[in-house]
């Protein structure tokens, strides 16, 4: 019997990093307060970085810079989703710096263990975008949809730890 209830909590854990575009929205809105274009932003960084680092739920950390006139910092909502991350296990951590000039949102993320970690860049062109989609695209799913659909989202670059 132990191993059966062992068994199937692995298997939920694993399962939880493989949400579907409705399960993301429903758990981005009760985080959040609401489901708005910025939040899958995150979500599109943590599964890219959990897939290049190849990493689990809860191995990663993350730093993130928000933009300078970047109305919140949103899209961490969506990383820490992803990537399983928390402020309370001090694995999710928005920095009083803001990212530099012409970047909307910057992430750097990495194993909890320390090592090597990954930036994450994006752009500021693309706030219009993401406004514009907040504006015109009123169902929480059909804003995940327009977001996951941007092609070049954020630029990828190694950082490399002291």
């Amino acid at each position: 019997m132990r191993i059966a209830v062992v068994l199937s909590l692995v298997l939920a854990v694993s399962a939880a990093s493989a949400e579907t575009p409705e399960q993301w929205v429903t758990l981005g809105a009760r985080v959040h307060g609401g489901f708005g274009s910025f939040i899958p932003v995150g979500i599109r960084i943590g599964e890219d970085a959990m897939q290049r680092l190849n990493a689990q739920p809860r191995e990663l950390a993350v730093v993130f810079y928000q933009g300078d006139g970047v109305p919140c910092p949103c899209p961490i909502d969506g990383v820490m989703l992803a990537i399983g991350a928390s402020p309370g296990q001090g694995t999710a951590q928005v920095a009083a710096e803001k990212s530099p000039p012409g970047t909307f949102a910057v992430a750097v993320i990495r194993r909890r263990t320390g090592g090597d970690a990954l930036r994450y860049t994006v752009p500021m062109v693309l706030m219009a975008k993401l406004g514009e989609i907040n504006r015109t695209i009123t169902d929480p799913l059909a804003r995940y949809h327009a977001v996951m659909a941007i092609p070049d989202l954020f630029s990828v670059e190694p950082v490399k730890q002291p």
